[in-house]
């Protein structure tokens, strides 16, 4: 009986139909995957009572089977209540457009009369309409009712996914290399389409898992809703779908329907009374341009949706050369960075705080990477490898452990900032870690800072809201990094007993001559010192920046004027000559005196 269902699964996929020839559940409107006279033999001889119906519920496709037992009723553009009276029902013509709308596949009994013989019908959706496979009770020897709705319900489970009813991963694959084997010439391409829902893990984590599946069956609907002829749909994993293109001009025609997709699934979806926002990237690659294989154009298309995550989500890339040539070489750096430590390669760099009056009150560690190859691989290039790798929490201990013994060897009086990782937040352990540390090194706790930025209070804000005041009850400074440049939300500042604000050098490159960013500055300063938070400005180039910032009552300084990042030993040598300045500087003021 399976096998039943899947010859017609291999069979029903003629190159070209008419009008309202693609379908969802039998292939229709596919390449040919096996001769157009065998598909017409199996058509004219299958026992099987098949048929297709547009969206307009007109027939479009049915088996020779069908036509002999209806006779001329049965012809192209019939409406189903012609071939199907029992339609006429306001009850099941209700389920016809329930099932037309994206609801699941269901069985309906078709009322027989006199002698009529038992008959049922099991209606499933394809993507331009509907489809009816027909069950009739038969004598010895044939299939009953109830084995004809076995057999058609376990066909549709075997290809489709359950929760979304569009195809599955099983059958896109099949559908893809079957793609591929009919392109026959350079003129004709097939578009793959990878979309990947941007923020679902959100939804998911904030709504509960019954929200997000809500949420992707309403996402395959309105992915179905944006397909024409020649576009088929699939559930291939999570919130990852895709879309198969044939016969299309490309890639005009590939880039018109990913703009759809990306404006369709931008618009708020409603889950219990809840707006829902969130987004797709889409990766597009092209056959047999960018693949002969489908394994081959599915690596296309997902370097190409991994550029388009890249490049800031919601929105869609085609994929070229160059973006395998960046994956490469960041598969080089990931496997790379996971010998640094042990090569050593990481290294710190300190640069230092300064209080107006221009005396040196600390540093702050800034992490680098020296790759024996390539050279000083930037922070914001390896970091977020590391993040998303899981290898911060041994990068992050390292690094506490450096700069705190590299503090040790300065003046007590000076402080040494440490940033932290949104992911060192994520074990569990970074409190324990942090007491280990600084007991074996010797450093007492108010002279070390944490420097986390408002992403760290974003994710699971409770627990690490938790991990932050533990922090502080332990005496750790705490300071507030790139402050306006994210949320900036003044609930942060009210729940967490901030020790300083750092105002990101965004609003420091231009504070000599932008009246907003004096007056954004200026606010910022006034805030933090009516809450009791000092106030530090990043990014200080310029004496007239210094001056201003000096004149607004800015407790702390940095930036390449007063000092660029430099090593552990330039460091000690930095600090002790501002340390005989400081004092030949009091000399002179006390012989003035």
């Amino acid at each position: 009986m399976r096998n039943l269902y899947r010859l017609w699964n291999r069979l029903l996929r003629p190159k070209t139909w008419g009008v309202g020839a693609k379908t969802d559940g039998f292939s229709l409107g596919d390449p040919l995957s096996v001769s157009e006279a065998r598909l017409a033999d199996h058509l004219t001889n299958t026992t099987d009572i098949v048929s297709f119906y547009d969206r307009d519920f007109r027939l479009t496709h049915y088996t020779t089977k069908l036509k002999s037992i209806q006779g001329n009723v049965v012809a192209a553009g019939a409406a189903v209540w012609e071939v199907y009276p029992g339609f006429l029902d306001t009850r099941l013509r209700g389920e016809l457009d329930r099932v037309l709308h994206g609801g699941s596949p269901t069985t309906i009994d078709l009322r027989a009369s006199g002698d009529e013989t038992p008959r049922s019908a099991f209606v499933f959706g394809v993507v331009n309409g509907v489809g009816i496979i027909e069950s009739r009770q038969t004598g010895q020897g044939g299939r009953t009712i109830a084995e004809e709705q076995e057999h058609v319900t376990l066909l549709h489970q075997a290809t489709h996914d359950v929760l979304t009813g569009l195809q599955n991963r099983r059958r896109f694959s099949e559908r893809l290399q079957q793609a591929l084997s009919a392109v026959d010439d350079s003129l004709e391409k097939v578009a793959l389409l990878q979309i990947d829902l941007d923020e679902f893990k959100a939804v998911n984590d904030t709504l509960g898992h019954g929200a997000g599946d809500a949420l992707l069956q309403l996402a395959a609907g309105r992915i179905q809703d944006t397909l024409r002829d020649g576009e088929s749909a699939y559930r291939y994993a999570g919130d990852e779908f895709a879309v198969i293109q044939s016969g299309k001009e490309q890639p005009g025609e590939a880039e018109r329907l990913a703009g759809a997709l990306i404006d369709a699934l931008k618009a708020p979806f409603v889950i219990n009374g809840i707006p829902v926002f969130i987004g797709a990237s889409i990766g597009i690659a092209f056959g047999l341009e960018h693949g002969t294989e489908s394994e081959q154009l599915m690596k296309a298309a997902d370097i190409a949706l991994y550029a388009a995550k890249r490049d800031g989500r919601g929105c869609a890339r085609i994929f070229n050369r160059s973006m395998l040539l960046l994956l490469e070489q960041r598969e080089n750096l990931r496997r790379s960075l996971r010998m640094a430590l042990e090569r050593n390669e990481l290294y710190l760099e300190y640069q230092p705080l300064f209080s107006t009056p221009s005396s040196v009150v600390g540093f702050e560690a800034l992490l680098r990477w020296r790759h024996p190859e390539i050279g000083t691989i930037p922070p914001g290039v390896f970091i977020p490898i590391a993040e998303a790798d899981g290898l911060m929490d041994e990068i992050g201990r390292w690094v506490l452990e450096e700069a705190c013994r590299e503090a040790t060897t300065w003046p007590s009086s000076l402080t040494v900032s440490v940033n932290l990782s949104p992911a060192q937040f994520l074990s569990g352990s970074l409190t324990d870690s942090v007491a280990q540390v600084i007991d074996a090194v010797g450093l007492r706790a108010d002279r070390l800072e944490f420097e986390i930025t408002e992403t760290v209070l974003l994710e699971q804000t409770i627990d690490n809201l938790d991990t932050l005041n533990t922090l502080n009850v332990l005496g750790i400074r705490i300071s507030l990094d790139d402050f306006g440049t994210y949320y900036s939300s003044l609930s942060y500042l009210k729940n967490f007993p901030f020790d300083t604000l750092k105002i990101d050098q965004y609003f420091i490159n231009d504070l000599e001559t932008d009246r907003k960013s004096q007056t954004i500055v200026r606010s910022i300063i006034g805030l933090a010192h009516g809450l009791g938070i000092s106030v530090t400005a990043e990014g200080v180039e310029t004496k007239g920046q210094a001056r201003w910032l000096k004149k607004e009552g800015c407790d702390c300084l940095q930036g390449n004027l007063l000092g660029r990042p430099m090593g552990g030993e330039a460091a000690r040598n930095f600090v002790r000559r501002s340390a005989h300045m400081t004092s030949s500087g009091k000399e002179e003021r006390n012989r003035a005196v």
